[in-house]
């Protein structure tokens, strides 16, 4: 792509999000819903196009559970058109009134939400995000640039046809949804330079990626980091209820970013427990580093290393460690987190208040596996990242979290004395 593309690129998504912020609930709707409609009216060409994908991965040698997440299959193709659909049901954030007050001086002060403007989405992998993030910026009346990674090019290229011709066929401008190419460094730098024209850069991926687009944008950067998500066992915890959460944590879908990749088990309760999560994971074929205390109770397990700890696998790959004490375990998690999401198995109302207190991450869970941590589970329908920092967001990011309030007041003809 030709760099001298980009300004171009993002005037029309200006110029797009002018459009879309004058736009009602209805208007936009209507698109989410073609967009639902097209997504499983063009199964075919979007399944050709993943297998592209999945085929060229395959052949790199990437790791079943990356790929994993490249996969596109029927089932998802209809899941993110349902996800689509329940974006649409939701009330309409923007123009929503808040906060409407009197002042002494008869002036009638309040804010109403309103759209950011234009969002540029960075990301690697995954091509539901694609999907996700064009619904949730459309119906928060924003215009989105994504630009995906290397690895889902053409599912991307085949989804950016597909939405942006839904959206045109809706009545809004196509150019709210642009799909752009894999950008090298000089490109990506270009696009984070475009202050005035873009409002908010969201970069999803690992830390390589964060930090490059942290250290060169020009516009606000709102995190979405990894996921070094852990799961602690306490001491009297019920050990059933805990190898179900070890279990649904780490393998159900590994590669994402709130699967489990630590557990932290209670002195306590290693002898009981350890044993039987070495055994099922082993059956699932999930490589266990053990810390030392750990091992002699995991057969098949290694021992782990420093670098074991804090690591974002998103593999079937599970570090182990005991500890001596709740605080250890805060301690460990204070210590090795990304802020992204940290679990508890406790029978303890006083430990559990403590965890979700103490603990500083963006879903904290007591009794719940790490996989919930995501913005269809929390009811937000989907989800364009989940923010590890703190401005202006924190966790899975819905269309409320696009839009930003401005004041608005009406007076009568009142001068300041």
């Amino acid at each position: 792509m030709d760099p001298l593309d980009i300004p171009l690129l993002c005037r029309r998504a200006r110029e797009a999000s002018r459009r879309l912020a004058t736009t009602d609930g209805a208007a936009r709707n209507g698109a989410l819903r073609n967009i639902a409609d097209a997504l499983v009216n063009h199964q075919e060409e979007l399944l050709a196009a993943n297998h592209l994908d999945t085929d060229r991965a395959r052949q790199a040698g990437t790791s079943e559970a990356l790929v994993d997440r490249l996969v596109l299959t029927s089932q998802r193709i209809q899941a993110m058109a349902r996800g689509v659909l329940d974006i649409a049901a939701q009330v309409d954030p923007v123009g929503e009134v808040t906060g409407m007050s009197r002042r002494p001086n008869g002036l009638l002060v309040g804010q109403v939400r309103v759209p950011l403007g234009v969002i540029a989405m960075i990301y690697e992998a995954r091509p539901n995000v694609t999907v996700d993030a064009a619904a949730l910026t459309l119906k928060s009346g924003n215009a989105v640039l994504l630009r995906g990674g290397s690895d889902a090019r053409f599912s991307n290229e085949a989804l950016g046809r597909v939405l942006r011709r839904a959206v045109g066929e809706a009545g809004l401008p196509e150019d709210a949804v642009q799909i752009l190419p894999p950008l090298d460094q000089e490109a990506t730098r270009l696009l984070l330079a475009q202050s005035g024209l873009i409002d908010l850069v969201i970069p999803r991926g690992g830390e390589r990626l964060i930090r490059f687009v942290s250290e060169n944008a020009r516009v606000p950067v709102l995190q979405h980091y990894k996921g070094v998500c852990h799961l602690y066992v306490d001491e009297g915890a019920d050990l059933d209820m805990a190898l179900r959460l070890v279990e649904n944590g780490k393998v159900q879908r590994p590669g994402t970013c709130n699967a489990t990749e630590c557990l932290l088990v209670h002195r306590s309760e290693a002898a009981s427990l350890l044993p039987r999560v070495a055994t099922r994971l082993l059956e699932l074929d999930v490589e266990v580093r053990a810390c030392p205390v750990a091992l002699p109770w995991m057969p098949g397990a290694r021992m782990a290393t420093d670098d074991d700890w804090g690591h974002e696998f998103l593999d079937k790959i599970l570090a182990v460690r005991v500890v001596e004490s709740l605080d250890a375990a805060l301690d460990h998690v204070a210590r090795f987190g990304s802020n992204h999401t940290e679990a508890i198995c406790t029978r303890s109302y006083e430990r559990s208040r403590r965890w979700l207190q103490e603990v500083d991450a963006s879903c904290v869970l007591v009794n719940a596996s790490t996989r919930f941590n995501d913005g269809g589970e929390l009811g937000l329908g989907a989800e364009i990242g989940i923010s590890t920092s703190k401005l202006h967001a924190y966790g899975p990011m819905g269309a409320a979290h696009l839009t930003t309030l401005k004041w608005i007041v009406q007076g009568d003809g009142q001068i300041r004395s």
